[in-house]
């Protein structure tokens, strides 16, 4: 022990140095230290590697392994520099090849697009005609008594009694007797009697009275109470508005009558698909109360005034009904193939450089000239929207 004590005091200077290196071997880190740093760094790094799918962007998973959806083996995901917007996408090269991601040029075209729309059925307008009374008078018999009643072109409708129809069939038998005796009279006198008789003859014919019916009584000796009205169209009765024994006044409308055998389509276009929408394109449509069957048309017309309350505008397409299948009142649902140019204007290329007529657009000629229903201007096809 005390040799020991002895050593202590005569070497304190060299265990006072062997203590500070030791003090400061354990405050200074070493080289190890610093490569150990690094190495957590780098295992720091390799854990916040994100992986994704080449074909589910969406996925990422911080580990390698299968996608979820498709079981593709996962790649990871590079960090590009920049912030990507909502609606964009970054894919690294690897990604873009296995996707099979193929690039062009940006470029004006032709684009098409499925617009759906929703309609009803209605009569055609121009289609529809009344029976009403040409003179005043007393509704005697009404042979067509509901409405419904499908009645073709010259079927009697009624019987009417009139006083001035009565009378003016009293003035035409008597013209035909001056006729008759005027054999004798002078050049001048028999074209007198002739010319009232074709006046009466032309006074019948304004009160409605067809020509076999003047024709009959012309060669009658007495006139006739009662005169019979016929149906000046084939179609189906719409509107009944008189009774028998009912009194009616010049101009009162008793019948009216529609031709089904073609019916318009009005379709409810929203402001977005107008400019998708042109004059004659075709147009595809079904019904719920005709299953199976698919009709198909063109737009006829393009309404220039919008509702102001639903936000739609009325686009019409005619169709032939001649069975009768499609019927006013039932709904129907549309769809029209439409395409836009490079101006971004709805084309119909069956329709170019074509020439149609505003009131009946059926009428579509090569040349410019005149409509042979109605007789109007024909128009340039691009002028009808």
């Amino acid at each position: 022990m005390e040799n020991f004590m002895n050593i202590l005091k005569n070497n304190k200077i060299t265990i006072g140095l062997i203590l500070i290196a030791f003090f400061l071997g354990l405050w200074i880190p070493n080289g190890d230290s610093t490569a150990k740093v690094a190495t957590n760094n780098e295992s720091h790094s390799s854990e916040t590697q994100v992986w994704t799918c080449s074909m589910h962007p969406n996925v990422q998973l911080p580990v390698s392994g299968q996608c979820p959806i498709c079981f593709m083996d996962l790649i990871p995901l590079e960090s590009e520099s920049g912030s990507l917007q909502p609606n964009q996408l970054s894919m690294s090269e690897s990604a873009m090849k296995l996707a099979s991601i193929e690039t062009i040029p940006a470029a004006y075209g032709i684009a098409k697009m499925e617009i759906h729309l929703s309609g009803k059925v209605e009569f055609d307008e121009s289609r529809i005609g009344n029976i009403t009374a040409w003179v005043p008078g007393r509704l005697e018999r009404m042979f067509v008594d509901y409405t419904g009643i499908t009645v073709n072109k010259g079927d009697h409708m009624m019987e009417l009694y009139s006083p001035e129809v009565y009378t003016a069939q009293e003035e035409l038998i008597q013209a035909r007797k001056l006729v008759e005796s005027s054999s004798g009279q002078s050049a001048f006198g028999q074209k007198n009697v002739k010319a009232t008789l074709a006046a009466s003859r032309e006074k019948l014919r304004l009160m409605g009275l067809l020509d076999k019916q003047i024709k009959k009584i012309e060669s009658s000796e007495s006139p006739t109470n009662l005169i019979t009205v016929y149906s000046p169209m084939t179609g189906v009765v719409i509107q009944k508005n008189g009774v028998e024994g009912a009194y009616v006044k010049t101009g009162t409308n008793i019948y009216t009558i529609a031709d089904l055998s073609r019916v318009w389509v009005i379709f409810d276009a929203y402001e977005s698909d107008l400019p998708w929408l042109a004059f004659g394109q075709n147009i595809t449509f079904s019904a719920e109360a005709i299953p199976g069957e698919t009709f198909k048309g063109h737009i006829a017309f393009i309404d220039p005034v919008l509702d102001a309350k639903t936000r739609t505008v009325k686009v019409r397409m005619n169709v032939q009904n001649p069975d009768g299948l499609i019927k006013p009142g039932m709904f129907v649902q549309g769809t029209i193939q439409a395409t836009l140019d490079g101006d971004g204007k709805a084309i119909n290329p069956e329709l170019a450089n074509k020439w149609i007529c505003p009131m009946h657009p059926e009428v579509v000629r090569d040349q410019k000239g005149d409509c042979e229903v109605c007789g109007m201007d024909l128009v340039k096809s691009e002028s009808m929207g």
